[in-house]
């Protein structure tokens, strides 16, 4: 058959085969000898064009396999340069890949002039030299070329080189290669000035990460908003709706749980994780016997979960009662899902912003009074935050929200926050001209059923019958309440879901 062409010649016959003798003899070893040392003609044209004298020699397989081995370094190292520039970017701080390189600084002669210069920075001459340091003897030279520490042109050529110690994100530039001299004064104002932004960028770094921001959440609270969607809790999360000291309000479209139906519109309250406004408001849950136990084992963050989980107790005993409140769906951490107040996406307004006639204000004035006596003497419970702004007019009835706050009468401030309750609505009506409307102290007698005397119509004394009032009433609240009311999961109808990633 024909010999399979090469472009570095045509191939040797092959050697006929011989016997071990012919082998082993002399006479056939000095003719084979002879033989390899011909270097056999080239045939082919192409071949001839390599052996020319402009063309490398490419007799040697050694020297062809360098060829190769070279261009192939050659191809990594260019894209060792790709990679260390994109690595680096415009950072101070630089990383080399010197180490990594296969072909040495002298052989790459074909490196164009734009990229990047793999010269040892270490040895650079035209480096900037930095300034010598000045002797423990406090100065240098003699006679009259003294020159002390306090120099000027010393000194600024020190501050301009201390600029390399600033943080990596301060680009300060090449101020040594300008023989930049710097001022103390420049220079210590430069330093605090990047102190403090360091500073200022670690607080926002925190408050992005760790906290609820007014209309805006955390990553954590995202993470869990977007599991609820996952699990098919929710179809999607339309946007704010609502914000407050403690929480934020989102609108959402229900999907389905296995326990319960879903609404097709619901809120999700977030409360703030900022902790802000919960250090003055802990009176409202470290004496509630409810939670008081574990209060004082719960750290703060740990202490907003708390109140989450308070509202849906709380608003589970006014179901109970009948009394107008938002639904609660689930529970999981500091987000609390419940029914949707309004309708096709539209929130039902507060009794505040609510434009209603003099029947509607009549109307509204007596159910207030209904649901504040409803919640005191059926749900054991004192609103605590009642007022305009948290009562909603929606379908001619008035719905209670915010309710975490929310404590027993026999909690220490219980009464008094009862009659603050009582004034913000006796105000508000008065205000709207409902005539009905009493005053503070026969809604507070009306709510509770005390009968103090008002007759001096002073707040300290009518405080001061309250206590007493409360002692002399606090053991049959107590017995009814525990009674309708026992410390168990009961008021906690919804799921609550296991904190299994605490």
């Amino acid at each position: 058959h024909e010999l399979m062409e090469s472009p570095w010649g045509s191939a040797a016959p092959a050697a006929p085969a011989c016997s071990l003798s012919e082998v082993m003899s002399e006479q056939l070893a000095k003719q084979l000898d002879e033989e390899n040392a011909v270097f056999p003609a080239l045939s082919d044209p192409a071949a001839e064009l390599l052996l020319a004298d402009e063309a490398p020699d490419t007799a040697s397989d050694l020297m062809l396999a360098q060829m190769l081995q070279m261009q192939f370094d050659r191809e990594f190292d260019d894209q060792l340069r790709r990679e260390e520039k994109k690595f680096n970017g415009d950072s101070k701080v630089s990383i080399s890949f010197e180490n990594y390189r296969m072909v040495h600084p002298y052989d790459d002669s074909d490196s164009s002039e734009d990229e990047v210069d793999w010269q040892d920075t270490r040895h650079d001459p035209y480096r900037a030299d930095k300034p010598q340091t000045t002797p423990r003897k406090g100065f240098t030279g003699k006679g009259k070329n003294i020159t002390t520490k306090h120099d000027e042109v010393t000194c600024g050529r020190k501050n301009t080189a201390r600029m390399d110690n600033f943080a990596p994100e301060v680009h300060v530039g090449d101020g040594l290669g300008m023989d930049l001299k710097l001022s103390n004064q420049v220079f210590n104002s430069l330093k605090r000035h990047c102190y403090s932004e360091q500073r200022r960028s670690a607080r926002l770094h925190e408050k992005k990460e760790h906290s609820t921001a007014e209309q805006a959440v955390d990553p954590r609270t995202r993470l869990l908003m977007y599991k609820m969607v996952n699990a098919g809790v929710l179809e999607n999360i339309n946007g704010c709706i609502s914000t407050g000291k403690e929480s934020v309000v989102f609108h959402a479209d229900g999907g389905s749980l296995e326990e319960q139906p879903v609404p097709d519109e619901v809120v999700l309250k977030v409360f703030k994780t900022t902790l802000n406004e919960f250090k003055n408001r802990d009176r409202y849950i470290k004496d509630d016997y409810r939670f008081k136990d574990r209060f004082s084992k719960l750290n703060p963050r740990k202490i907003i979960r708390l109140w989450a989980e308070k509202e849906m107790h709380n608003l589970g005993r006014m179901k109970k009662a009948e009394i107008p409140c938002p639904e609660v769906v689930l529970l999981k951490k500091h987000i609390l899902v419940m029914s949707f107040i309004g309708k096709d996406h539209i929130p039902a307004p507060k009794l505040k912003d609510a434009m209603l006639n003099s029947e509607d204000l009549k109307n509204a004035y007596y159910q207030v009074l209904h649901m504040m006596q409803q919640l005191y003497q059926e749900c054991n419970l004192v609103h605590a935050d009642l007022s305009e702004y948290n009562m909603l007019w929606h379908e001619g009835k008035v719905w209670l929200i915010d309710v975490s706050q929310s404590v027993e009468p026999t909690h220490p401030h219980g009464l008094e926050f009862l009659f603050r309750d009582c004034r913000n609505v006796s105000t508000f009506f008065q205000k709207r001209g409902v005539s009905e409307a009493m005053s503070t102290y026969d809604l507070f007698n009306a709510v509770t059923g005390l009968n103090i005397p008002v007759g001096t119509e002073d707040e300290a004394e009518f405080m001061a019958e309250q206590l007493e009032s409360r002692g002399r009433n606090e053991d049959h609240i107590q017995k009814r309440g525990k009674k309708t009311f026992p410390v168990t999961s009961e008021d906690g109808g919804p799921p609550l879901e296991p904190d299994a990633d605490d």
